[in-house]
């Protein structure tokens, strides 16, 4: 579905993206992760054709870019990481807005909002002023209108940022349902757990290198199942072993209090990058 190769984007002197190439395939979840400045933002504006690449080959669909953008742009859902629905709107004013602006006709956009209030559980709200929504609904109502039009690809920036747990949860149950319908997501989230929940792969950058490539699961596994930590004046201390014999023993070793715990992707991004997610 979507096809980069030896992607690089400079502003000047300074290199952003950096030679990445990846697939994603028709119907998967695929989260980019890296810390502030690591070329996440660059690479969406690219694909969403926000800017252009110095060098490298993107396709979406068999559609190269940037030769065939209005192909492309025909395909593509995207929900930005700040709000932009029009507050003074109802919930069904805004999808009824926007589908005037695809050239929808008439009866099948009306069906097409009727679908999504339902899908998105917010047709009892649908004459509510955006005004009024809370913040989770507002984001629901962005999703509904970026599927308005039956995109085959859709862009999440920061989906989740800002809401509470319980709406989040909400949220990730909405993006693993349009998996399921062969909607393929990409998504960008400074929730680690978010993509280890979400994502069935995850791209992790690094000063415009992809560093790591693969599901959240087998990164784990290839940096050690279990993880020792204690703490020294340095601060917090981890050392990773592929079985909880291993780590038990080490623990043995060690005179002050130590946790044993499973890993997570937390663990091998912080390992690879020196950084937590939102440095």
């Amino acid at each position: 579905m979507i096809q980069i190769s030896n992607l690089v984007k400079k502003f000047g002197e300074r290199t952003a993206v950096d030679g990445i190439s990846l697939h994603i395939k028709q119907g998967e979840i695929f989260g980019l992760l890296g810390p502030n400045g690591a070329g996440k933002t660059t690479m969406i504006r690219m694909l969403t054709m926000l800017t252009r690449p110095t060098a490298g080959m993107l396709s979406i669909n068999g559609w190269q870019l940037p030769q065939d953008e209005q192909q492309v742009k025909q395909i593509l859902g995207i929900v930005p990481q700040h709000f932009n629905l029009d507050a003074d709107l109802t919930a069904r004013e805004n999808l009824e807005l926007h589908g005037r602006l695809q050239h929808i006709p008439r009866e099948k956009r009306r069906q097409r909002i009727l679908e999504l209030l339902e899908y998105v559980e917010l047709a009892e709200r649908a004459n509510d002023k955006v005004q009024n929504l809370s913040g989770g609904m507002k984001r629901r109502l962005m999703i509904a209108r970026a599927l308005l039009h039956k995109p085959q690809v859709l862009f999440l920036d920061e989906p989740t940022v800002g809401l509470d747990p319980q709406v989040r949860r909400r949220l990730w149950d909405l993006i693993r349902r349009m998996a399921n319908d062969k909607l393929t997501v990409m998504l960008t989230t400074h929730y680690i757990e978010e993509a280890e929940f979400l994502c069935g792969r995850v791209a992790i950058l690094e000063k415009g290198k992809l560093i790591a490539l693969n599901s959240p699961a087998e990164l784990c596994q290839r940096l050690g199942v279990y993880v020792v930590e204690w703490s020294v004046d340095e601060g917090r201390q981890t050392k990773f072993f592929h079985s909880r014999e291993e780590a038990a023993v080490f623990a043995g070793t060690l005179t002050m209090t130590t946790t044993i715990r499973r890993s997570n992707l937390e663990d091998v991004f912080v390992e690879l990058t020196g950084r937590k997610v939102a440095d």
